[in-house]
Formats: C-alpha cells, sequence, structure tokens
C-alpha cells in the first residue's frame, strides 16, 4: 500500500507508535534569504497556477521553483528528487511515491542519505496531508538509519504551493505547526527551508 493510505494522523500514530505535540512554532528567529530570479518568475507562474488550481499546476508552476532556488542558495550542494518512488519498509506500508524529498548528498542519479525534507503537495486543505508526510518522514528516518547515514531530525512540509505548514520528527515524536506560512512573501520561506536543510 502507498503512503497515502496515511490519510489521517491518527493512522499513523497507531501504526508507528508515535506521539504529537500540535501548536508549537519550533522555528528560531530565522534571516530571510533573497532569492535571484525566483521573484519574477513566480510573477508570471503564480497567477496561472492559483487559476488552474490543480494540484500538478502547484507543483510545477510553485513548489519545484521554489524548491530549486532553495538548491541554487545552497550552492548545489543538496539533491533534490520530486515524484521519485521511495520504498523503504513494504511490510509495514512505507512505500511509495513522495512528492518531493530533500537530500544533504549532492548526488542527483539516487536517492542518498541523509534524506532530511519531506515535501507533500495538496491541492487545498493541508490538513489532509499531514499523516501522509508524517509517514513519509518515518520511511526517511529510517532510510537514513539503514544507511548508517541517521539524522537527529527530519522536516516535513504540507504545501498547496500558497501555502506551507512545517513538521518536525525527533524520534518518536512529531511536532506540528499549525501556522500556515504564507507565499509571497518568498524571502521568508526560502529562509525557513533554507535553515531545515542546515539543521537537520
Amino acid at each position: 500500500m502507498p503512503y497515502s493510505q496515511f490519510d489521517s494522523i491518527g493512522k499513523v500514530k497507531s501504526a508507528f507508535g508515535i506521539s504529537t505535540v500540535e501548536g508549537v512554532r519550533f522555528f528560531p528567529q530565522i534571516s530571510p534569504c533573497e532569492p535571484s530570479t525566483l521573484t519574477e518568475f513566480l510573477e508570471e507562474s503564480l497567477p496561472l497556477a492559483i487559476a488552474t488550481g490543480s494540484e500538478k499546476a502547484h507543483s510545477e508552476l510553485i513548489i519545484s521553483p521554489v524548491l530549486l532556488e532553495v538548491r541554487k542558495i545552497l550552492k548545489r550542494q543538496i539533491s533534490l528528487f520530486s515524484g521519485d518512488n521511495f520504498d523503504v519498509d513494504a511490510s509495514v506500508s512505507l512505500n511509495g511515491r513522495c512528492d518531493f524529498l530533500i537530500s544533504r548528498s549532492p548526488e542527483l542519479l539516487e536517492i542518498e542519505a541523509p534524506r532530511v525534507i519531506i515535501v507533500e503537495a495538496k491541492q487545498a486543505d493541508l490538513k489532509l496531508g499531514i499523516g501522509q508526510c508524517v509517514a513519509e518522514m518515518i520511511a526517511a528516518q529510517r532510510f537514513n538509519e539503514l544507511k548508517e547515514n541517521p539524522t537527529n531530525t527530519i522536516y516535513g512540509s504540507i504545501t498547496s504551493g500558497t501555502q506551507w505548514r512545517f513538521l518536525k520528527l525527533e524520534g518518536k515524536i512529531v511536532t506540528i505547526d499549525l501556522t500556515d506560512y504564507s507565499l509571497p512573501p518568498i524571502d521568508q520561506l526560502l529562509g525557513i527551508l533554507v535553515w531545515m536543510v542546515q539543521n537537520a
């Protein structure tokens, strides 16, 4: 079964024995990151993505360009995977496709540890993506351990492209920041994403 079967946080908690902390803003004061050409690109793509309204349009015209800008800011020392199979442990349903994965490895041909950020695209109600995103974060945590390259923290985000909600997995505790961060402005969001890569 794919990650999408975890359509609620309750299903993930029951399957993996995790606990949740809700509403805590876990980011410190983060400096914004100025984009290079992304602002100009979004001026064209944002209205089109919003008008189209599909998850695919939001992924291609907003989310993917934002994550590519993060890679550019970090001097291409991270890798970004979009729509790749991430089969970690099918026996517990940690398998299927992830919308976006970011690794601190610069290798591009194959997913390498450490996986540090999972981004799940959703069309409208971000709450619907929390369970799936957490399952993918647990898979990333296990993947890093299997590859003998564990990290203390895995970060996740559920996003419509214009709204971003963030999660943090440490051990068996998932912290869910119930603040929705808007795009625009882009500089604050880029600052958060860069900080997450650097601090996972």
